[in-house]
Parts: structure tokens; sequence; C-alpha cells
């Protein structure tokens, strides 16, 4: 790829972050920062939902290589090679359509890229200036290394073809991109508004006993959404076509071996063979039975979430979103697949990662101003939020 190619992607990305960034500064928010920082965490929340739609509509190899398209920047540029591949193969993976899908991602992931360096340049200046809690650079610094891997396993999404591991990873980063913005932005909102403490120092047992609930519920979550991913980078959403049996059977016909082999091509195992239906059918029947779990542990950090003033709202969206997840899984087999419920479903996935780093990220906080504050004192109404 050429020096001018280069230079037209990147000035692409620097057009895609000119725009949040522009509103941001034109913004009447005095704490333009932390405003900053919550603007990335939505762009993020909608690349992975796009990142989904791009997914799901085989459009992964819209544009065969990276970070261009057929060597050039936009698709109307490769116009001839895009047109002589959809002829070749009208129903491949390379279309006019397919091929705007996929740029389309990689623009608004390279325009992220642009946003979280001029972050990481923001934070490293004014650390040095004023020394302020708000601004110190090491998370921004690590947000600046953590896309870099993401962007790597991007290029590898394509370059290897679509492998599943990667792929399945390559989700799994960009969820965790957005869970250390929205953790950077629980930061921001604490040192500008802390927490009041508890009223009743005896609720700081429990206290603790949720933070432990939330980390294990952020694990667990982790846990379903590599599943979820390597189902559907498998293609396997529909190897179950019922609910809640599996082909007529609770325990249907599975091959857990070839189906849970990670490092090999897509719709092969390892020895190069073709992938069996029962892989599949393994690898649908293990995600859909973890929701069991997933849902169990959730549900109760929710619920013992909204026992808690400071708290409540963020449990009682856990529960709300928990259970939108669980329908547009279950009608996503019902109704055979519809590409908008699977979209709704991926999104579903990223605001629970959200949410529940949300949920750490306030205990952590609550429970860090609660045992400091004395146990005679008398703490205004919680307002945090």
């Amino acid at each position: 790829m050429n020096a001018s190619t280069l230079f037209q992607l990147g000035l692409m990305g620097l057009f895609v972050a000119a725009i949040p960034l522009t509103m941001v500064w034109l913004s009447s928010d005095a704490n333009k920062y932390r405003k900053l920082v919550w603007v990335m965490a939505f762009l993020t929340f909608d690349l992975i939902v796009f990142g989904a739609f791009t997914r799901l509509t085989d459009s992964g190899l819209g544009c065969p290589d990276w970070p261009g398209c057929y060597g050039a920047a936009n698709p109307f540029i490769a116009h001839e090679q895009i047109a002589a591949a959809e002829a070749a193969m009208p129903t491949g993976p390379v279309t006019r359509v397919k091929a705007w899908i996929e740029m389309i991602h990689r623009y608004l992931a390279m325009g992220i890229g642009v946003l979280i360096m001029a972050l990481m340049f923001q934070s490293i200046r004014q650390w040095k200036k004023t020394r302020r809690a708000a601004f110190a650079p090491a998370l921004p610094v690590a947000l600046f290394l953590f896309v870099c891997v993401q962007g790597a396993f991007g290029a590898w999404t394509v370059t290897l073809k679509l492998q599943p591991l990667i792929v399945t990873l390559h989700l799994l980063l960009g969820m965790g991109l957005l869970a250390m913005l929205a953790w950077l932005g629980g930061q921001e909102d604490y040192l500008s508004t802390p927490p009041a403490p508890l009223r009743d120092r005896r609720d700081l047992p429990g206290l603790r006993a949720l933070r432990t609930l939330a980390l294990f519920a952020a694990a667990v979550l982790a846990v379903q959404i590599a599943l979820g991913g390597w189902v559907s980078t498998n293609y396997a959403t529909m190897a179950c076509d019922e609910f809640p049996l599996c082909d007529g059977n609770l325990l249907p016909e599975m091959d857990f071996e070839h189906g849970f082999t990670l490092w090999r091509e897509l719709g092969k195992t390892a020895a190069g063979h073709y992938l069996q239906f029962p892989a599949l059918v393994a690898i649908h029947w293990v995600h859909r039975n973890f929701a069991i779990v997933v849902t169990l542990v959730l549900g109760l950090a929710a619920w013992r979430a909204s026992r808690q003033p400071a708290l409540r709202r963020t449990g009682c969206l856990i529960a709300l979103v928990l259970l939108a997840q669980l329908f547009t899984g279950i009608a996503t087999v019902f109704f055979d697949f519809p590409l908008a419920i699977a979209v709704l479903h991926n999104a579903g996935a990223a605001l629970l990662v959200l949410l529940v780093t949300m949920l750490n990220y306030k205990v952590k906080h609550l429970l860090h101003v609660s045992q400091r504050t004395p146990a005679n004192a008398h703490a205004p109404a919680n307002s945090y939020r």
C-alpha cells in the first residue's frame, strides 16, 4: 500500500474524530475531559454494535486486505476490483455493499483510535501542569496500548480469513476497551462528585460481599461473551433451531473436541477436515446453557445492588437489560436468526459490559468513602448516581 493511500486513511480517521472532538469542545460542560471520556465510551459501544452488524452480514472480508480496500482508501477507488470479485461470486464475501460496511467499520475504529491518542496526550499534558488525580495518565496510556493491540487483531481478522479464535479475541478486546473507558468515566465521575458514604456502617459487610459478587459477575459475563463470540464466529447460531430443546433432545449429539479446538481455520478441524454439524451443536449448546449461570449470577448482583439506594438504578438497569438479552437470545432461535434481533443481542451484551463495569466502580468507590468516614459522622443524602 502506497503512502498516498495511508495518508488518505489517516485523514479519514482525523475527520471521524473531529466530529465528536468539536462537539465536546463546543459543549457547555465545564469538565470537557470527563465528557470526552464518556463520548468515547458511547462511540466504542457503537463500534461494537456495528462490528456485530459487519460480522452478521458476512462483511468481514468485504475488503480482503487491510487497512484499505484492494490497496485503496475507499471502495469508490477500488470499484473495478470489487465489481470483478462480485461478478465472479455474486453471493461471496466481496460485494459493493459489504465493502462499504467493512470500510465504515474501519473508519469508525480509526476515529476512536485518534480520540484515544488525543485523550492520552491531553492527560499527560494536564498531569504535568496540575498533578491532579483526574488527569492521571496511567489508564489513558493503557487505553492507547490496548487499542493498538485491538488494531492488530482487526488486521489479523482479515489477513487470517476470519479465523474463529482471532475474531472472538477481537470481539473480547472491543468489550474490554468499552469496560476500560467506562471505568475511566466512573473515576472521573467520582472525582467530580464523590459518593456520600453509607448512613449505617453495619451495611459495610454487605457492601464488601457485593463487591466480590460484582467482580464475579464481570468474570462470568466475560466467559459468556467469549462463548457467544465463538458461536457467532463459527456460524453456529442456528445449530439448535428450537428452544428449550436442541434437535428434539436436552442432550443432542455433540462433538466438544472439534467444536472447542481453538486454533483452526473457519469451518474446519485442526487437521483441515470440514467441521461436522455435531461440533456446531456443541458450541451453541454450551453458550445457551451457560446463560443460566449468567442469569443467576447477574440477577443476584442486580438484586443485591438494588437494595442499596446509591446503586439501585444501576441494579435495576442490569436486571432490565439481562431480561432483554434473554428475550433476544431466544427470539433469535424462534424467528430463524433475523438480523435485527441478532444485532440487538450483541448490543445487549455490550450494554451488560457497560453496566456491570459501572456497578463495579460504584461499589468500589462507595466502599472506599464509607470505610474512610468516621463511624459517628452524619452523611448527607446520597447523591451518587
